[in-house]
């Protein structure tokens, strides 16, 4: 059974002391309901508050994520993090073409793919992250979309490579909008992503692959999107810097995960 992660990304949120008060209270939360054995909590705060977060989390279940890196190891790239100043911050994971790198940073499928290559040389779990805006899923394009961004992102990568990876298919028109893509509907593209990771490799590695889930979960819509059969967790934006509702979204994982392994 695959498991379920959870991945709070803080976006540009919260400074070091706001941070280290949040994460105390998720902490703290988490000793009252720890995660279910194959439930994986993840937090992704911005870049000035990871080593904190990295001391503060010693002896906690949470895992620290990254939100955004560069395709180089050093360098002449003012403003840039390598990946291996993020492993060196505690960092496990890293966030890789999110809707809003794609747009405000102008990211394409090749820089996606070089940022994955250069997270998983330095032990990194790339988080890829995927979607279609409103435009394009209402002219039906949401399968052409996804296909070749899944297609880029795995360019090159060998099999051992693509089952180090992670997927957060994020329908962008979903992000920020209050508006959530339907338990069917998102089971539906994960589901497709899942046949196209088939497509490019084996079964065996597209039923491995974990396909999270990150437009807009919230703690009223976590239970019924982790209940479904493809969708593996949740890459939570705006409820993962509440600690209230990030711990509930992780509660219901954890319920999410115990139907599944009982079904």
């Amino acid at each position: 059974m695959r498991g379920i992660v959870v991945a709070g990304n803080w976006k540009m949120n919260r400074d070091v002391r706001a941070a280290a008060e949040l994460l105390r209270d998720i902490a703290s939360g988490l000793a009252a309901e720890a995660p279910h054995s194959s439930v994986t909590a993840v937090v992704c705060p911005p870049f000035p508050s990871l080593a904190l977060a990295s001391e503060l989390l010693i002896g906690s279940p949470l895992r620290l994520g990254a939100q955004n890196l560069h395709f180089e190891n050093d360098g002449a790239f003012t403003g840039e993090v390598s990946a291996s100043m993020l492993r060196a911050a505690g960092c496990d994971f890293v966030i890789v073409g999110h809707s809003e790198r794609r747009q405000f940073f102008h990211e394409d499928d090749a820089i996606v793919n070089r940022k994955a290559r250069k997270a998983l040389e330095h032990g990194l779990t790339p988080i890829i992250c995927v979607g279609e805006t409103l435009e394009q899923r209402e002219a039906g394009s949401t399968e052409a979309v996804v296909r070749t961004q899944i297609h880029g992102a795995f360019e090159g990568f060998s099999r051992e490579q693509a089952a180090a990876v992670m997927i957060a298919y994020e329908p962008v028109w979903a992000i920020g909008t209050g508006r959530t893509a339907t338990p069917a509907q998102a089971q539906e593209v994960h589901a497709f992503i899942r046949a196209l990771t088939s497509e490019l490799y084996d079964s065996d590695l597209a039923a491995a692959m974990i396909i999270q889930y990150g437009g807009s979960m919230k703690p009223d819509n976590a239970f019924e999107l982790l209940s479904q059969a493809d969708v593996d967790g949740g890459l939570i934006g705006g409820a993962s810097i509440i600690a209230g509702q990030f711990l509930s979204i992780l509660a219901s994982a954890n319920r999410a995960a115990l139907a599944k392994h009982q079904a």
